[in-house]
């Protein structure tokens, strides 16, 4: 037994809408679907029909003419916003992960790994728990390299280091 068509009667404007949207330059393939489907719908075809000619299922071509019949044209063509997932760290847990990273590593490695930064977070309770993934996340968007020892802030730097490489303000002013 066939299905009763989903009355749905397409607005002059909307129509114009989507035929303009269908001419128009690049959209996403699944806007185009729908905007297929939907002028398809306003001549009168029947889901079973439109479902020949556009690869979607009759039920999802059905779901198109009911959004477009309770919210409009907008709720029939795209999709809505996603919250997304929520984030792992807060700002503080983030800000104090970073200094730790950017002191000294613990006794007895030579450099910081995204594996200890993890085990150290946890120990040293900045965190309850977090992933490498998220370590590793972190630490790019301060493009921080911690296993690269020159990319890290060090703090207590001897001064004369940079003395020797006549880098330092003073002894350009000697110079003088």
């Amino acid at each position: 037994m066939a299905r009763r068509p989903v009355p749905i009667k397409v607005k002059p404007k909307d129509l114009t809408q989507v035929v303009e949207l269908l001419r128009g330059g690049i959209q996403q393939v699944r806007v185009v679907l729908r905007a297929l489907v939907l002028r398809q719908l306003a001549d009168g075809v029947t889901a079973p029909h439109v479902a020949k000619t556009v690869p979607l299922t009759p039920k999802a071509i059905r779901q198109i003419a009911h959004r477009y019949n309770s919210s409009g044209l907008n709720a029939a063509l795209y999709d809505k916003q996603r919250p997304g997932a929520h984030e792992v760290l807060d700002d503080s847990q983030k800000q104090r992960i970073i200094a730790m990273v950017c002191s000294q590593a613990p006794e007895g490695r030579a450099r910081w790994t995204v594996r200890l930064i993890v085990e150290e977070a946890v120990k040293r309770k900045l965190v309850p728990k977090v992933g490498r993934e998220t370590i590793r996340v972190l630490l790019q968007s301060h493009e921080l390299k911690p296993w690269r020892e020159k990319n890290v802030v060090r703090g207590g730097v001897d001064p004369s280091i940079h003395r020797k490489h006549g880098r330092h303000a003073g002894h350009l002013r000697e110079a003088l």
